[in-house]
């Protein structure tokens, strides 16, 4: 191999805010600072929603594969988001405790502790830090004190952003689009449609479980002023990377720009000053009804899937078999089929770990396999390094990964560190994970892999006996329980999942 190709590839990125992918540094030499919008926790999250961090776990794990310490920030919004994604309606917390009949800060404990094992479960690395929200009140009031005399007013109703008063505003979203603003409700004396709330004061004599006190009366932030905050606040501005769904690109995330120039009062100095020099958003999980949404009711979550028998690290693996700024399709049928393609991975890298027993390897530093990788697998190095640092392009790394799996005449201790490698990037837990591991119980299993075992064990003594009858009275009766019995390998038997 030539020295040229040894040279490992510049990370390059899409960047919202220009519509183009752009060559990344850090602000600060070998680190990053990356912030997320986090979950609001009313209720569960669903894939569509998780599809989110999957993107910005692969994101955090490029940047650790390209040499660089990460800080992740990831918020907890426990107040301020309103029943519409946009600045409308009853906030989603306190409608949720109204419902429920239970107190507001009882279901944000349960539902971030629901969000942190669905996070867990996908092998996602824990932020540097959670931020909550309702941490940060007070900062909050004090950074919109000090924006309220130039760029906001106030009504009735609160304290609201005036959007002209900052150049630009919404350029990220590409322009004032008057569709996403008509989603807004309508607020009496606001001067523009895409103002939006800084405060919303309490309504007179309604007392809520999360109000404040503060300049312009008793109540509770903004959504979009709580993000503002504690990024400043954990990160410092500008930092590197703001990440999102992509519909928050079109009315949270320009709001946070707004009230980021706003408060840096650097309109004129630096008219390009949004906060974060990145912003990346992925695209949608659509179903086949549409977009995932919790307004309509039915959705689904990780852990149904996980009640349906489906390991977590399948949908992660669903997730990474397409690019992020692209639509993912989520079907049964593509779920079945990333769970046997994570299937077959596994079996492979088992495999590799049975024949490499009482060989030392382990997950080598990138420089070190450049150095020494086998000469067969070395190009296989290359191009998955070039893959992820061609903004993440993770559905033209996972078959070089398959690749090394099955490449034959090369060293099995060579192969198992380069699969460390990418697994690295790719976060699958492959040397950890086993094919028993991914037999998951389904939720409405009757009967319990004991007892399945001890059919199994009369089932080989009916063949023993030549009673082939009996045996196959037993497979029948164990696949109309949804267990299917697999003659011949050692795993001997699997859940039959339905899907559909």
């Amino acid at each position: 191999m030539s020295d040229d190709q040894h040279i490992p590839a510049p990370l390059r990125l899409f960047n919202s805010l220009t519509r183009t992918i752009e060559p990344f540094a850090p602000i600060e030499e070998n680190h990053a600072r990356v912030y997320s919008c986090g979950p609001t926790v009313y209720n569960y999250a669903h894939i569509g929603n998780l599809r989110a961090y999957v993107f910005t776990d692969t994101l955090r794990r490029t940047l650790l594969w390209k040499g660089l310490a990460v800080t992740h920030i990831i918020n907890i919004t426990d107040v301020g988001h309103l029943t519409s994604d946009a600045d409308a309606g009853d906030d989603k917390m306190e409608a949720a405790a109204r419902a429920s009949a239970k107190s507001i800060w009882d279901i944000a404990a349960h539902y971030t502790q629901a969000f942190k094992s669905n996070i867990a479960d996908l092998n996602i690395i824990a932020p540097s830090e959670w931020t909550v929200a309702t941490d940060y009140v007070p900062q909050m009031i004090a950074f919109a004190e000090k924006i309220a005399p130039d760029h906001c007013y106030e009504l009735d109703s609160g304290l609201y952003f005036d959007s002209s008063s900052v150049p630009d505003y919404g350029a990220l979203a590409g322009g004032r689009d008057d569709a996403a603003h008509a989603r807004i409700d309508p607020v009496a004396g606001k001067r523009n449609a895409s103002d939006f709330a800084i405060w919303r004061k309490s309504p007179p004599g309604e007392q809520r479980q999360m109000e404040w006190d503060s300049p312009w009366g008793k109540g509770a932030p903004g959504w979009h002023l709580e993000c503002s905050v504690m990024s400043q606040a954990r990160l410092g501005q500008p930092f590197d990377i703001h990440t999102g769904g992509i519909d928050h690109r079109e009315i949270h995330h320009p709001n946070e720009i707004a009230q980021n120039q706003a408060y840096c009062g650097c309109t004129d100095t630096q008219p390009g000053f949004t906060g974060s020099r990145w912003w990346m958003h992925n695209n949608f999980l659509v179903d086949r009804q549409g977009k995932m949404s919790k307004s309509k009711g039915g959705f689904t979550t990780l852990f149904s899937l996980i009640d349906a028998g489906v390991h977590p690290i399948a949908y992660r693996l669903l997730c990474l078999g397409a690019h992020y700024r692209s639509e993912l399709e989520f079907s049964a049928d593509n779920l079945a089929a990333a769970l046997t393609r994570l299937k077959r991975l596994v079996m492979g890298v088992e495999g590799l770990k049975a024949r490499a027993e009482g060989v030392t390897w382990q997950s080598p530093r990138i420089d070190y396999l450049r150095a020494n990788l086998h000469p067969k697998l070395a190009p296989l190095l290359e191009q998955f390094d070039a893959a992820i640092a061609d903004d993440l392009m993770t559905p033209r790394a996972l078959p070089l990964l398959e690749e090394a799996i099955g490449m034959k005449k090369v060293p099995v201790d060579e192969k198992l560190c380069l699969i460390a490698a990418f697994d690295q990037a790719l976060g699958l837990n492959l040397l950890t994970l086993s094919r028993a591991d991914l037999r998951v119980q389904p939720k409405e299993a009757t009967i319990t892999p004991d007892e399945i075992e001890a059919e199994l064990e009369r089932r080989t003594a009916a063949r023993a006996d030549k009673d082939f009858a009996l045996s196959d009275d037993i497979r029948d009766a164990l696949l109309a329980r949804g267990v299917e019995v697999m003659d011949g390998d050692p795993l001997r038997w699997d859940w039959r999942l339905t899907l559909a």
